[in-house]
């Protein structure tokens, strides 16, 4: 008799509970609450940045040298411990690169009073980027962090980073605006040396972030969203870890 009392008891409460509660999670999945308030679901902002997988290994920076404005040789060795962007530009850029130096100033003086971040800017025209031009080019840009480096040297070194170092596309074309061809791209680069990146809606990375469309512009003639917005926070998340 215990037993048959029991499995009454047992019963009711089954059926109370799906009474009374049931009703109450499917108007929460209709109304969409249940997801946003699964512990699952992290906001954007507060999701950790991934690593690049090359080959299943966490791709780093490739080594590099080169001569930067003020005549000195920097290496890959002198950001470690700074959180950076790359680029690849040139000076007598027609076309993108006044946009992309802007972005980047624009970034700088955002993060001026954090002495780990930097930038390195890498010349597809060395043989016309001289220290001397990039000094120039410097000043007149507002361009006054001191671990923002614009160098350059060996054209064919300076290609090599871009296109098999980075996979950030430079080439001369003579077709092109200035006679060159680059992708307005830029790389974040962890204070250990590795690529980061946020992921998009569907889990994949974007690898890198679109240097050629500001903020205000919101987005370019083919419809790309501007991302300096985005990078702000990346750069902030990669400084405070």
């Amino acid at each position: 008799m215990n037993k048959k009392y029991t499995y009454i008891w047992v019963s009711l409460i089954i059926l109370i509970f799906g009474i009374i509660v049931i009703p109450r999670i499917v108007d929460r999945i209709k109304s969409g609450a249940v997801v946003e308030m699964d512990r699952m679901h992290i906001p954007e902002k507060e999701k950790k940045l991934g690593y690049i997988l090359l080959n299943g290994e966490k791709r780093r920076v490739p080594g590099f040298q080169f001569t930067n404005q003020d005549s000195l040789l920097i290496s890959d060795k002198d950001y470690l411990g700074k959180v950076y962007l790359v680029e690849f530009f040139f000076t007598s850029c027609p076309s993108i690169c006044p946009i992309m130096t802007k972005n980047l100033v624009a970034l700088q003086d955002h993060f001026e009073y954090n002495s780990n971040f930097g930038v390195a800017s890498f010349s597809i025209t060395p043989q016309y980027d001289t220290p001397r031009t990039l000094k120039a080019y410097a000043e007149k840009n507002g361009i006054k962090d001191v671990d923002w480096h614009l160098m350059t040297g060996d054209k064919e070194a300076i290609y090599d980073l871009a296109n098999s170092g980075f996979n950030i596309f430079a080439a001369e074309m003579p077709d092109a605006p200035g006679g060159f061809e680059h992708s307005g791209l830029f790389a974040l680069i962890d204070k250990e040396g590795y690529i980061r990146s946020r992921t998009d809606r569907f889990g994949n990375p974007i690898v890198y972030y679109r240097g050629a469309i500001t903020e205000e512009m919101g987005e370019n003639n083919q419809g790309e969203k501007e991302e300096i917005s985005i990078l702000k926070e990346d750069i902030k998340k990669l400084l405070e870890e």
